[in-house]
């Protein structure tokens, strides 16, 4: 299967798109202008401690104070790794302690090295811990254990058994433990070496300048986007990688050669007329990734809606109708779905909580594959960890996927202005009503008055119209007037009513 990875600078925005047999199966940008913190070691200070909910928060010297769980602070950095789903051996596991309170480990004005795992979403600062995790190619470094863990997703025990063969034989600090990567899968032990020796230099300089810099302050600052990508998703099996500015080409020739440098990758400096993504044509393929509705090939569709809560995502027949029988049809459109599902979820990088609604199917046997076939087409592709959770009776399917960054449709996107992120606006209809409800609260508190009354234009015009006959009656009553004034400014659903006299 070919493999592609295009690079394209513009307007201090950077774009990666990583194409598989011509199709988008990974999608990333990075403006010039956002703050990217993932990654990032900071030397903050803590500046209060929240018993109640078991965190301290941290000032890093930016605009918000990162936090910080009592969880992240004393649990071993192998439990968890933020780059790769890590397996030790079981001789290796540490028996599970109580967990300490927050205010025992932490005192206000503390000085405190920790690394940002979440970047800020929303109104949240920055998640952190202060267990690090260094990641080279092939390695990850995690400072503070010797242990060696493998990811789960090599899965070949004779090919973890070799990998372990070869940490015995490397020569590394105490107190020093290492993750090897998806990647180190089939690495000779001079590829495992290099990285080794890589992290400890790096590791070395960051804890002279813990020792140097005073908080709060930045320690040390992530790879940038095209770096990252090289080094997580460039293997030797991708056929080109192609950059569209020669200022970024430069600095990708140079980072190969300190990468990989007995490597010499198909790299190429596009500059044709048209821009690159129109030239691989997946500018269209870019603009859906914003849409709610995604079609199938064969017909159905499926439905994507992000909330601040989860995600929900339905999926539909749509225009497919089959060959032979709806079983048979729900179950096609089900796994067609399943499959899309996965790469959206990576294209969309949607995070947290994740509800698919399948359409219901009746055989046993039928819900067992789809549930299966979804599993997979997750882990075999997305590097965010996920757990989930069996096929419910209502045909639902419970995910959690790792939420690390902003989706992309919140990174891209501000809630509109217009209906204040809720998507919908009150009718003409409605606000007509409400307007003459707030019209005859006012008269009951103030009659024989002059009453200016401004709304949206379109609110105005009904109720100069439809509802022109229940103002007079008010007038009447009150032995009032009711002055209905059209204010293209104002929102639809506002309403201003002032006095004259």
């Amino acid at each position: 299967m070919k493999k592609e990875i295009l690079i394209a600078l513009e307007a201090n925005e950077k774009r990666v798109a990583i194409l598989e047999a011509g199709q988008m199966e990974e999608f990333y940008i990075e403006r010039a202008d956002t703050s990217k913190m993932f990654g990032n070691i900071y030397k903050g200070k803590v500046k209060s401690v929240v018993r109640g909910i078991g965190a301290a928060f941290i000032d890093l010297g930016m605009k918000k104070d990162g936090f910080l769980y009592v969880a992240d602070a004393v649990d071993s950095p192998l439990a968890e790794s933020t780059y790769e789903d890590v397996e030790t051996e079981e001789h290796e596991r540490k028996e599970k302690v109580p967990i300490p309170r927050i205010d025992e480990v932490l005192k206000v004005g503390q000085e405190i090295i920790v690394q940002v795992v979440k970047e800020p979403i929303r109104g949240k600062g920055a998640r952190l811990t202060t267990h690090f995790s260094i990641p080279a190619r092939y390695l990850v470094l995690m400072p503070g254990d010797r242990r060696v863990g493998i990811s789960r997703r090599i899965e070949d025990r004779t090919e973890r058994d070799r990998i372990r063969k070869i940490f015995a034989e490397i020569d590394f600090p105490e107190g020093i433990g290492f993750i090897v990567r998806t990647a180190g899968e089939g690495k000779s032990k001079k590829e495992f070496v290099r990285d080794v020796k890589y992290l400890l230099k790096m590791w070395e300089r960051i804890k002279r300048e813990i020792d140097k810099q005073k908080a709060p302050c930045l320690i040390h600052e992530e790879l940038d986007l095209v770096e990252r990508i090289i080094r997580d998703f460039f293997a030797e099996e991708t056929d080109s990688l192609v950059v569209d500015h020669y200022g970024m080409y430069s600095q990708v020739k140079r980072f190969f050669k300190l990468y990989i440098p007995d490597y010499q990758p198909q790299l190429d400096w596009y500059r044709g007329q048209v821009p690159l993504f129109e030239k691989y044509n997946i500018e269209k393929e870019i603009a859906k990734t914003f849409q709610r509705n995604v079609i199938l090939p064969s017909g159905g569709h499926i439905v994507i809606e992000q909330t601040e809560g989860l995600v929900a995502i339905d999926v539909n027949t749509g225009k497919f109708t089959g060959k032979r029988n709806l079983e048979e049809t729900v179950y096609k459109t089900n796994m067609e779905a399943a499959q899309e599902i996965a790469r959206q979820m990576r294209l969309r990088d949607i995070g947290g909580i994740i509800v698919v609604d399948f359409i219901d199917m009746l055989e046993a046997d039928h819900r067992r594959r789809l549930y299966r076939g979804f599993r997979d087409a997750i882990r075999k592709r997305d590097r965010a960890k996920t757990n989930i959770m069996p096929m419910s009776d209502l045909g639902l399917i419970e995910l959690t996927r790792q939420r690390i960054r902003p989706s992309l449709e919140s990174a891209v996107y501000d809630a509109c202005h217009y209906c204040r992120g809720k998507g919908v606006i009150k009718s003409t209809s409605t606000m007509s009503i409400q307007t003459v409800k707030e019209i005859k609260r006012a008269l009951n508190t103030s009659k024989g008055k002059i009453l200016n009354v401004y709304v949206h234009p379109q609110v105005a015009d009904r109720l100069l119209n439809q509802e022109q006959k229940t103002i007079q009656e008010l007038e009447v009553l009150s032995k009032s007037r009711v002055m209905v004034l059209a204010d293209p400014v104002l929102h639809i659903e506002d309403i201003n009513i002032t006095f004259i006299q």
